[in-house]
């Protein structure tokens, strides 16, 4: 079996102190990233403002507008359902309500205001972000393997949405990847992420198919339409936090169950695997004995270089 490669025992699996210490600074810094262009714009808001005498001018202040409205607790999706009046509303109580009992600190309350409001944004994005790191993480795995391997590949592109010429050194793909196509003796594989197989109708993080990517499209052929295609299925569990392991790990299983199940209605039993970031004890125990009993057919610790490693050749090569 491909696991007895990279894991001898359910012990391997498990996410150590130290990985999970290395997550968490990770995702602090990712967080500050994503964080930069608002302390920016909180920065240009508290400069812009200054033009206001007293909080009721910043009304007359129209390169601000979007700004008060954020800074009354608007988010972008709340702005979509309000009229005119009911955006003028929300400041006119930002001004009486906050500003103008903070006196001469009303530019700061303001500032203070628009970064709590953004805050919320950034909260959203980052619910996000230790799923994404994750992706990039396995991306660059196989692309590094396919480069190892002397093997030339094209990726799609997210927001595009075609097909472009892969190149080993870019460091940017990982960031606007959808997909993998690439050769290996002489078998077409693609690989295709955050797919919904028709016959399964639920999202599945990683799909590799038996075919070229021009073979996926919107016709009724299209390779992910097609059940007898589909080489192996795996789930993506990037986020490091230990308090949400074992709810990630129901989840995924949930997921590949319901895979086997599908694939069962057509008589096939295609590869199936878990990736996952933060692994516990009781997980790890239950992952591998899925593992022994070919249920589940590939595993590994995103934390873990020779498990990444090792499971990426294994995509490459089956």
């Amino acid at each position: 079996m491909p696991y007895n490669e990279h894991i001898k025992k359910w012990e391997d699996l498990v996410t150590t102190q130290e990985a999970t210490r290395k997550g968490f600074i990770s995702i602090a810094f990712e967080k500050n990233i994503k964080g930069t262009p608002f302390i920016e714009e909180a920065k240009s808001l508290k400069v812009l403002a200054t033009k206001a005498k007293k909080p009721k001018d910043l009304l007359n202040l129209t390169d601000i507008y979007p700004s008060l409205l954020t800074a009354s607790g608007l988010s972008e999706k709340a702005l979509g359902h309000l009229s005119n009046k009911d955006k003028t509303e929300a400041i006119t109580n930002l001004i009486e309500k906050f500003l103008e009992p903070a006196g001469n600190d009303f530019i700061d309350e303001l500032v203070y205001r628009f970064l709590l409001t953004k805050g919320d944004a950034l909260g959203g994005i980052m619910r996000n972000i230790a799923g994404n790191l994750g992706e990039k993480k396995l991306i660059r795995g196989i692309i590094s393997s396919l480069s190892l391997k002397g093997l030339q590949f094209k990726y799609l592109h997210k927001q595009s949405k075609t097909w472009i010429e892969g190149i080993h050194a870019d460091t940017t793909i990982e960031e606007n990847t959808k997909g993998l196509y690439w050769k290996i003796r002489r078998k077409n594989r693609t690989l295709l992420l955050n797919l919904t197989p028709p016959f399964i109708a639920k999202n599945v993080d990683l799909c590799l198919f038996a075919g070229r990517f021009s073979e996926f499209n919107n016709n009724d052929s299209s390779i992910h339409k097609t059940p007898e295609k589909y080489i192996a299925l795996g789930e993506l569990k990037g986020g490091i936090d230990p308090a949400g392991a074992d709810e990630h790990w129901k989840t995924a299983n949930t997921a590949l169950e319901r895979i086997r199940s599908a694939f069962s209605e057509f008589k096939l039993n295609p590869n199936t695997f878990f990736v996952g970031a933060a692994i516990e004890k009781s997980m790890a125990q239950e992952i591998y004995s899925q593992l022994e009993s070919k249920s589940l057919t590939n595993a590994a610790n995103l934390t873990v270089d020779e498990q990444l490693i090792s499971i990426c050749d294994w995509i490459c090569s089956i």
